[in-house]
């Protein structure tokens, strides 16, 4: 499997018959070096530069060990390049590891060129919500806020303006050094220090981390299904969703019981199915200049919601699961953006007592700004603070009924900070959403609730896949924008899918209202049409609720909503049946046409279309005012869902797509087609 060939000027290694690295003394594959950085942060969104760097091209190399005799296949080899770094090769599980051992001290820079087919496209390296295909592209991978705008635009430029929040095209909440290639190789480091990937040459990709990587794995296999399969068998896959979260939609609304309570009769009166109702307010409410925000002190309000484990166990009677919220954060802070009185956080007075918080280089605990409020950051890195937030999610949330949560936020965390471990904080903050999500995962496991409750969350890193049972798309702007809107969540769910996520949504409707932006009606019921091809359906009443569209702003609106979970809900079989794939394969639940159409080099172009499952083509509405869709279909028999009339697959078409009849279709040999073609005869 591994071959490794040296001569008088450098060396090239070939696994699988791919060539891995190719070495000369003149274009040398690494180098290596040391630098300093600055990190200011402004409501999440890090402007990254190095005021420091020294680069040095590790120009020679020497094979230690290897292959005997030496043009024979091996399964390990030992580089030394100069006096500097060794790299140990080893065939594993029929992937290939790579080790730097023996290094000079001081090393925080270290650059690795890989060759690359100037023909071959790239897919992943976490949440991209502005590309899908990377080759050609320059992608730094830091955690953070994905912005308000994200663009060139007005709301970009005001977000900037007032907050320094608008972001770009490549700020995610979600970044992972891993790709796929349309060659069928995977690259995946284990580093956590901010990199960057830079595949704008033809032929090769130039990849730049700011520690020495512990581990490099690198696999090659005969197809994109099983290039993701070997890669997901490594990073840890999600565990399959409660068959109950595809009972309904998973209904958000707030204000305290009575108020739920009247919104929920009232949407089952209309025929809406309602698996889940999700008050991420069941902890109290705030009211800022940015909209309505929640207390942030992890308990129920008994204000707002009085005796809620009763509520909740009423629900439950009723078929309606509870849902709350949870961050890693604990609000400092006595009073609310109108004055009104903030009560004490007992969990934060605890937290600050014991040691458990982020701290200033002096010992203080380090305050951050969300939004208007000072909050204090859990530091997990602390295994007493660690098992601290697990007994609260047990004792606060489990104990009293609650089927799940938003597990939020995780992009935060500060780099001028000290925490427990002692580890750099450069080194930490890409890694605490994954501890954040390791928390909640250990908190379900340790009460036997794994496979029954829920969590999603919307930042993450390497690990998130095997720690975190559900991820959503975080907050979009409530418009059509295709890099901060309804378009920009469909190559998100696609790119993560190639990182090891498949249990993917987004907010109904998006999250966020600013300036003169604000939910229509329109937008709210695309949105939900888009929802109802995804493992989840949850709405969410954004920022400021009472400026926007909700699911209940009109009959209209309320009936349409009803009839989407109804197919949401009758598409059952199908959804477990995707996540049963996505167990066994890897394959994730939303995916790239391209992954099951590898000879139609169209399907790398498709960027605001996706396959649900093998089965279904889903081409969603993603403009104002449109009643057409453009979409393209690969080589199959396609039956649209709603009507029942054949496509022919290697060509585009120009669908009707009224609303509440998105531009779906199914293979006409599969196995679903009787389940599919009753949904489009009952809906249609």
């Amino acid at each position: 499997m591994l071959h490794v060939e040296t001569t008088a000027t450098g060396c090239t290694i070939r696994f699988k018959d791919r060539i891995i690295l190719k070495h000369t003394v003149n274009e040398p594959a690494i180098e290596v070096g040391r630098g300093t950085a600055g990190f200011p942060e402004r409501h999440g969104i890090f402007r990254i530069r190095e005021k420091t760097r020294e680069i040095t091209p590790l120009r020679s190399v020497e094979l230690l060990s290897g292959p005997e005799p030496l043009d024979a296949d091996t399964d390990h080899a030992e580089l030394r390049f100069g006096d500097t770094l060794t790299l140990k090769l080893q065939v594993r599980d029929g992937r290939l590891y790579v080790h730097t051992t023996d290094c000079e001290a001081g090393l925080n820079r270290f650059v690795l060129r890989i060759p690359s087919n100037g023909n071959e496209h790239i897919y992943g390296c976490g949440e991209q919500f502005s590309r899908l295909d990377l080759k050609g592209r320059r992608v730094p991978l830091f955690v953070q806020e994905q912005g308000v705008g994200r663009g060139k635009d007005l709301i970009t430029l005001l977000a900037n303006l007032a907050h320094g929040a608008g972001g770009n095209e490549w700020t995610t909440y979600f970044v992972q050094p891993t790709f796929v290639t349309s060659g069928h190789l995977f690259f995946h480091t284990d580093a956590s220090a901010y990199a960057v990937f830079d595949f704008r040459k033809p032929g090769c990709s130039e990849l730049e981390f700011w520690e020495l990587p512990n581990e490099i794995i690198i696999g090659v296999e005969a197809n994109t299904p099983d290039t993701i399969g070997s890669l997901t068998e490594i990073l840890g896959r999600q565990p399959q969703l409660p068959e109950w979260t595809y009972d309904g939609v998973w209904l958000g609304v707030q204000g305290g019981t009575d108020l739920v309570q009247k919104k929920v009769e009232r949407a089952r009166a209309a025929g809406l199915k309602i698996g889940a109702l999700w008050a991420q307010d069941w902890e109290g409410r705030r009211i800022t200049s940015f909209g309505k925000q929640l207390m942030w002190n992890w308990r129920y309000d008994e204000d707002r919601y009085p005796d809620l484990p009763s509520y909740i166990a009423s629900l439950r009677q009723d078929g309606i699961r509870f849902l709350g919220y949870i961050n890693p954060f604990l609000a400092i802070g006595t009073t609310n953006d109108e004055d009104a009185p903030v009560p004490d956080n007992f969990f934060y007075n605890e937290a600050r007592e014991k040691g458990y918080c982020v701290k200033h280089p002096d010992g203080s605990d380090y305050y951050t700004y969300i939004t208007t409020f000072p909050a204090a950051t859990i530091d997990l890195t602390n295994p007493e603070a660690f098992e601290w937030i697990k007994e609260i999610i047990k004792q606060e949330m489990i104990g009293i009924g609650l089927s799940g949560w938003m597990a939020d936020f995780g992009e935060y965390f500060p780099i001028e900070s000290v925490v427990h471990s002692g580890e750099s904080p450069e080194l930490v903050h890409n890694r605490y959403p994954a501890l954040w999500a390791r928390a909640n995962y250990e908190a379900l496991e340790e009460t036997g609730t794994l496979g029954e409750i829920v969590f999603f969350m919307r930042a993450g890193f390497t690990g998130s896949s095997r720690w975190s049972t559900a991820n959503w798309a975080g907050d979009q702007l409530v418009n059509w924008s295709r890099n901060d809107g309804l378009a920009s969540v469909i190559p998100a769910s696609i790119s993560l899918g190639f990182c090891g996520v498949a249990n993917f949504h987004s907010d109904i409707g998006g999250y966020t209202s600013v300036a003169y932006i604000k939910r229509s009606k329109e937008l709210f019921m695309r949105w939900a049409e888009m929802s109802v091809f995804t493992p989840t359906m949850r709405s969410h009443e954004g920022n400021r609720p009472d400026d926007g569209w909700q699911f209940d702003s009109d009959d209209e609106t309320l009936a349409h909503f009803a009839r989407m979970s109804q197919i949401f809900t009758a598409l059952k079989p199908y959804h477990i049946h995707c996540g049963n794939e996505y167990q066994r394969t890897g394959v994730p639940m939303i995916r790239h046409p391209f992954i099951h159409y590898e000879d139609d080099p169209v399907c790398h172009r498709l960027k605001y279309q996706y396959l649900y499952g093998r089965d279904l083509m889903v081409a969603p509405v993603t403009g104002k005012g449109r009643r057409y869709v453009r979409c393209y279909l690969p080589d199959d028999d396609w039956v649209h869902l709603w009507t029942g009339t054949r496509y022919q697959g290697r060509q585009h078409h120009r669908v009707p797509a009224p609303l509440g009849q998105p531009a779906v279709f199914y293979r006409a040999d599969s196995a679903y087609a009787e389940l599919f073609e009753k949904t489009g005869r009952s809906w249609g």
